[in-house]
């Protein structure tokens, strides 16, 4: 009887090792599980806070950076069937650039953007300069103008074109 008893001890203990050791594996699944969903909430929780932050902080804007011009004087070009009209644009201008570099790249090419801009006035005629239409599409040439490369690719970023004095004669 004696050998029956070790027999019948032996899957009894072995069924209680297997039974310990896959509870221990649940646990430590459910321990990990448990942890790797405390620190996805700790990720998420910290996006969030960092996207409010972001949103609270006003970003602040470099302020407008303005570069008058000396006034032009230029003859127009004569009205379409009237040629001998001899009309006279005054244009006084003030560019806004986006940066001090597109400031101190115009100052330094200004001869060269005031011949460009000469030019565009000279093609210009007095009845398309005298509509709303006219003066808004000078503003966008003048903005392509001095925004076209000066040396290499470095071109100055100009962001606006303000009128001081427009009389056309």
């Amino acid at each position: 009887m004696s050998k029956n008893n070790k027999n019948d001890a032996r899957p009894g203990k072995k069924n209680t090792i297997i039974i310990l050791l896959l509870l221990l594996l649940v646990l430590g699944a459910c321990g990990f599980a448990g942890f790797t969903f405390y620190e996805i909430n700790k990720m998420k929780s910290g996006a969030a806070a960092n996207a409010a932050t972001a949103e609270s902080e006003p970003v602040e804007e470099s302020a407008p950076t303005y570069i008058p011009m000396d006034t032009f004087t230029v003859s127009l070009k004569p009205d379409e069937g009237n040629e001998n009209s001899d009309r006279v644009l005054y244009i006084g201008l003030t560019l806004r650039v986006k940066d001090d570099r597109s400031k101190e790249l115009v100052e330094k090419f200004l001869p060269e953007i005031r011949s460009r801009l000469l030019i565009l006035f000279s093609e210009q005629t007095s009845e398309y300069l005298s509509t709303s239409e006219g003066k808004l599409q000078l503003i966008n040439e003048i903005k392509t103008i001095v925004s076209q490369p000066l040396v290499g690719s470095d071109s100055a970023n100009v962001t606006d074109v303000l009128f001081n004095a427009f009389i056309l004669r």
